[in-house]
């Protein structure tokens, strides 16, 4: 792990840059297009968007315009929670490609596996069905890689009963003090990468004590640190900001390396910063 264009590899074979560059809470417009170019220029070659953000237009154009070579960019987003079932599903895929102005997504997942809006007795259909249409998708070359977020093992083996494609990411939260670890176990016994969203606790890790003083120890910052521990997990982290200076800052986690005393003591911060979203009980 030497640069943000380090790559892990999918169990398809598709390879993966080792760091993202998250868009949730950026606003569409000017802000979503300055943070995105201010990325791409760091250095990020992954961006990661989702149709809930309503920023995809913006991200589109904000590719577009920054006249970066399209096959050197991996781009993912994520299915609305209002378009589960084969079609909605479909069509949604469809919608993505016209407004980030691509022929292809290299990551496509289910946002969430058990939105509201369809959690009655049909839930698990209705999921497998979603994911049918992903792999069609998948299988016509619309999107290069397919995968889901917010899931736990339960919501895998519903997919198991019908599914003919492995999901082959999961994005989950994962930061230092919310450490799912059954879910984590049960992804890396089956090879689906583990994407990391809100690596930095939404910020709330920046004043915890065990983290600062690590931070000084090693003479970087906090999220610097907790990247570095993200990747040392072998995770693959989104950190997320509208600020030029933070993004930047972002990117400087390959000059250094956490010792395993480090490491122990991180993982056992917990509940922090609270826990991840049931996504079973989830309001949305």
């Amino acid at each position: 792990m030497n640069s943000l264009i380090d790559t892990y590899t999918l169990s398809n074979g598709v390879k993966i840059p080792i760091v993202g560059f998250g868009t949730w809470q950026t606003p569409a417009g000017a802000v979503a297009k300055v943070a995105v170019k201010s990325a791409l220029s760091s250095g990020y070659r992954h961006i990661d968007t989702a149709e809930m953000y309503g920023n995809e237009k913006s991200i589109g154009e904000a590719i577009k315009e920054s006249g970066i070579a399209r096959q050197t960019l991996f781009v993912t987003s994520k299915l609305n929670n209002n378009a589960h079932g084969y079609e909605a599903a479909a069509d949604a895929i469809d919608q993505t490609l016209k407004d980030l102005q691509l022929s292809a997504l290299d990551l496509f997942l289910i946002h969430w596996p058990n939105p509201q809006r369809y959690r009655n007795e049909h839930w698990k259909k209705v999921l497998q069905d979603t994911w049918h249409a992903l792999e069609d998708a998948y299988n016509v070359g619309k999107i290069r890689a397919i995968g889901v977020s917010n899931f736990r093992q339960k919501h895998f083996e519903v997919l198991k009963e019908t599914q003919t494609i492995t999901p082959m990411v999961n994005q989950i939260r994962i930061c230092p003090g919310d450490l799912d670890r059954e879910t984590i176990s049960y992804c890396k016994e089956n090879n689906i990468l583990l994407e990391a969203y809100s690596p930095l606790g939404t910020g709330k890790l920046f004043s915890d004590t065990t983290l600062k003083t690590i931070a000084e120890s090693n003479k970087h910052t906090v999220a610097q640190v907790c990247l570095r521990w993200s990747l040392q997990h072998n995770f693959l982290p989104l950190p997320k900001s509208i600020h030029e200076e933070r993004i930047e800052e972002n990117t400087k986690i390959f000059d250094f390396k956490l010792s395993q005393k480090d490491m122990e003591t991180i993982d056992r911060l917990d509940g922090i910063v609270g826990y991840a979203v049931d996504p079973d009980t989830a309001d949305f």
